[in-house]
């Protein structure tokens, strides 16, 4: 997964999802585009866990925390 996101705003400009279950993610990726949501509008959701759909969230965090020390319930 990789996402672009403007470096000013923040907003989200696209997501690229190859992945296995990479289709039950899209979806979400979609909405987050179409409404200009910001990397730090994903930090603050609430997913399920354990989810595929986690991995945007765990993608945004990356812009501001190294995910590698982070727990797996970040």
């Amino acid at each position: 997964m990789k996402i672009v996101a403007e470096r000013k705003s923040g907003r989200i400009l696209g997501i690229h999802v190859l992945m296995p279950y990479g289709g039950e993610v899209i979806h979400k990726a979609a909405l987050l585009v179409k409404f200009s949501l910001k990397v730090s509008d994903v930090i603050l959701m609430v997913d399920a866990y354990p989810t595929f759909s986690e991995a945007i969230k765990l993608c945004c965090q990356s812009f501001i925390k190294d995910v590698s020390k982070l727990s797996c319930c970040a």
